[in-house]
């Protein structure tokens, strides 16, 4: 089945090919712009078909109905047109214009093609591209040259296309066509030589004209002008321009104008301007030509002192055929204007000068140059004020030398920076400057300077041995060799003992090291000199005078004096009556320190003791009384320990035992009478002694200069300072402390009171005034005015300077940890 569906298939296929192309040729012709819907011709009834099928064989135009120009009508078998036939939209300049149209009509299938020729009519006129065409012809122009026309274009075909082109009548011009092919071509005949001076143009009309009928035409208009001949060259108002320039003037400034005029007329009389002759490249650098006005302007920087006159030749040239032309000379002569600062060269310079240097001595040479001419180019020089030079005019014009006038000193001002003024005598005058940097070279006339002298230094004693104490510094206002500084101790006092047993210099950073470890107790202030020396030619040296001073440290015990037993322990028998009443004195506890301050500050209690409700001990003067009567039922021995310690940052201590028996009254006074006077007889002797050797030699020259002080400073403390006598002259401890002097400066160690009894032990603390401890007596904050007290936590102390704070001496605190601090302290 499927076999002979193909079979069927392959043969309809081979009769419509036989039959398309068995078909017959149909050709129709109409002309262009007929109606809509104009009948071409009846398709069917050509081509044999039933008009009554065509409906249902959908007879219609398949291909080359250029856009449905044409429609067959199904009901009639009619070829119409459709829409607007214009044959040179369809066909443009192609000859014939054939359309080519395929219809087809199915079951059977058939194809059919029909041909449409549409013939042209005159509907179009020639037409120009241009308006206008204009010629310019030279009235030299020999007659019979041919000047070609635009074509003129008309879309229409055959006869109706141009035909003829015609010119208006003229004695000058003619017309004349050539033929290319199909195209005609006109071209323009002059008849004889124009005359520029009779016409100085020609207006022509050129038509064109088709063969159809009627004819059509366009027109172009054709313009002659005539262009005069070259026959005069221009010429120059003057052969030769001068003018003055000034240098300087700004780029564009107008030098001068060159005219010249031509007779001719037109481009025969337009003048254009150029730079004539064999010119430098400079001219084309320094000037333009404006080459239409003659104008000559400023293009480069005009400087005198290059160039003070320039000639430039200027060729003036017509726009004829061929040119004419001729030229001129412009001279420009250049003024001189004050643009030039002077210059200054320094031809030779000593940089460095010795301070000691002679008056008079030549230090630079200076040339000073102007390149302006005249009073611009004269020069006045001068030097900067306030510097020890001067400028001295040379031989040679406009040569100076500078040389020192003034002595120089180079701690003063190490150097100089000197300003040459070079100002010319031009209006505005201009100046210049040059800097002439001198250096002064140092000499040694400056011996080293310590920033204090004398130098108080205070040190702790116990000092480790071998460390740096202090170190002194010395200044030298010369440079390098001249104040490298060198160090060494030159002499010294005390105790006799040679500087080199106690101390050692660096002698390069000044650093002072003990060599032993110093005791209060022993050695209390010694002083030395220390020489520092430079390394100049020859070598200057000075010296500065260090006093040193021992400070106390809390390095001994307190030692009792009473009691005392006979095998030397701390050891007293006291008895008292039974009828002793409460507050009698029963015995005194007697011990000193050899330490001073609150280092020596000694403090009583009891330590142990049988019935407290018996007995008391002051704690400053260790003074044992009865709280109370006796009665019988009270034990007939008590034993009393008593702590001694002093008050420094680590407590010392002592402890003495006091046995004390209660004895019937008649028992206790002559036992009492026997051993108080035995007692009595050797301690007076050896302490009142020494009591009395001490505080007549020492203490009373001090007691008189703190009784001063005290009444000066302490005015409100007078009712204090009365009872603090009392029990220092009896039964109260001594505040002592040392007092150092240095010229006219006091300087006054206060420490707290120390508690000797009744006497001062030889050679402890033989320099000790007596002062009043506020703190502890009267229960004020502060100190005494002018006194610096010890905070009792560290066991430091403090020194006081006491006069003028305007003078030189210093004091240096050394501090337990072996710091050192220099430097001004007020007291409080």
């Amino acid at each position: 089945m499927r076999a002979g569906g193909q079979r069927r298939g392959l043969f309809l296929s081979i009769i419509l090919v036989c039959l398309e192309q068995a078909a017959a040729q149909i050709k129709y012709s109409i002309a262009e712009e007929v109606k809509v819907g104009t009948v071409v011709g009846n398709v069917a009834r050509d081509l044999g078909l039933d008009i009554g099928t065509l409906a249902e064989r959908r007879f219609r135009i398949v291909s080359g109905s250029e856009g449905a120009q044409f429609e067959v009508n199904v009901n009639n078998g009619v070829l119409f047109v459709r829409k607007p036939v214009n044959r040179e939209a369809l066909c443009e300049g192609v000859p014939p214009c054939l359309i080519n149209l395929k219809l087809v009509a199915e079951n059977p299938m058939e194809i059919h093609h029909v041909g449409v020729e549409i013939t042209d009519i005159n509907d179009n006129s020639p037409t120009f591209q241009e308006k206008e065409k204009i010629f310019e012809i030279s009235e030299s122009m020999p007659a019979g040259k041919r000047f070609q026309l635009p074509s003129a274009y008309d879309p229409d075909v055959v006869v109706n296309t141009v035909r003829v082109y015609k010119l208006n009548p003229n004695e000058y011009f003619n017309i004349q066509i050539r033929e290319r092919g199909d195209d005609k071509i006109p071209f323009l005949i002059l008849q004889k030589p124009l005359d520029r001076e009779k016409h100085t143009e020609h207006r022509l009309v050129l038509t064109a004209v088709d063969g159809g009928n009627p004819p059509r035409s366009g027109s172009l208009n054709v313009t002659v002008i005539v262009l005069d001949s070259n026959d005069n060259a221009p010429q120059f108002l003057q052969e030769v321009y001068s003018v003055n320039l000034s240098e300087n003037v700004k780029k564009g400034t107008k030098v001068i104008r060159v005219e010249a005029t031509d007779v001719d007329e037109g481009l025969n009389g337009e003048v254009e301007y150029y730079f004539g002759g064999e010119l430098d490249s400079e001219i084309y650098e320094m000037f333009s030509l404006q080459k239409s006005t003659g104008e000559i302007k400023v293009e480069g920087q005009i400087d005198f002192e290059k160039a003070d006159v320039y000639k430039v030749d200027v060729k003036a040239t017509d726009k004829g055929q061929p040119p004419m032309s001729t030229d001129c000379m412009v001279i420009i002569k250049i003024l001189d204007e004050n643009d030039n600062q002077p210059e200054i060269e320094v031809t030779s310079l000593t940089k460095m000068i010795a301070e000691d240097s002679k008056l008079g001595t030549v230090i630079s040479l200076i040339s000073i140059t102007d390149k302006d001419v005249g009073l611009n180019g004269k020069i006045i020089c001068s030097i900067s004020q306030n510097v020890p030079f001067e400028l001295k005019p040379s031989y040679q014009d406009n040569m100076y030398s500078v040389i020192l006038k003034d002595r120089l000193d180079r701690e003063l001002i190490s150097d100089y920076d000197i300003t040459i003024t070079a100002t010319d005598c031009g209006q505005p005058p201009l100046s210049t400057f040059k800097i002439i940097h001198i250096g002064v070279s140092d000499v040694n006339d400056n011996s080293p300077t310590f920033l204090h002298n004398p130098i108080q230094l205070y040190l702790l004693e116990n000092n480790m041995p071998g460390n740096s104490i202090f170190s002194v510094t010395a200044f030298d206002k010369d440079l390098n060799e001249n104040a490298a500084l060198t160090y060494h101790i030159s002499r010294g006092e005390g105790s006799q003992v040679k500087m080199s047993t106690f101390l050692n210099i660096n002698p390069e950073t000044g650093d002072i090291i003990s060599l032993k470890s110093f005791d209060f107790e022993v050695l209390k202030s010694f002083h030395f000199q220390v020489v520092a020396t430079d390394g100049g030619g020859p070598p200057l040296s000075s010296n500065v005078t260090v006093n040193v001073f021992i400070l106390d440290q809390n390095d001994n015990a307190p030692v009792i004096l009473y009691p005392v037993s006979s095998n030397g322990s701390a050891e007293g028998v006291e008895e008292i009556p039974r009828n002793i009443k409460g507050g009698d004195l029963v015995t005194k506890i007697r011990a000193y320190d050899a330490d001073i301050g609150y280092n020596g500050w000694l403090l009583f209690s009891f330590w142990q003791v049988t019935d407290h409700s018996l007995f008391s001990l002051d704690r400053y003067t260790g003074q044992i009384r009865t709280l109370r009567s006796l009665t019988e039922t009270d034990e007939a021995e008590h034993r009393l320990l008593i702590l001694v310690k002093d008050n420094g940052n680590i407590s010392l201590s002592a402890t003495a035992t006091v046995t004390v028996k209660l004895v019937e009254p008649k028992e206790a006074f002559a036992a009492s009478d026997v051993k108080s006077a035995a007692k009595l007889d050797q301690e007076e002797d050896n302490v009142t002694f020494y009591l009395i050797i001490t505080l007549g030699s020492v203490s009373l020259l001090f007691v008189i200069s703190i009784i001063v002080l005290i009444a000066m400073q302490c005015s409100k403390s007078t009712e204090y300072t009365s009872k603090y006598l009392q029990d220092a002259n009896y039964d109260g401890t001594l505040c002592h402390s040392i007092q150092y002097r240095s010229g006219d400066k006091r300087y006054m160690l206060v420490g707290p009171r120390m508690s000797i009894g009744s006497t001062i032990v030889p050679g402890s603390n033989a320099n000790t005034l007596v002062l009043p401890d506020r703190r502890h007596t009267s229960g004020e904050k502060g100190p005494v005015e002018g006194q610096e007290v010890g905070n009792g936590t560290d066991g430091g102390l403090h020194l006081c300077r006491y006069g003028d704070e305007r003078g030189t001496s210093e004091s240096i605190m050394a501090a337990p940890s072996g710091n050192r601090s220099i430097g001004r302290r007020p007291c409080r």
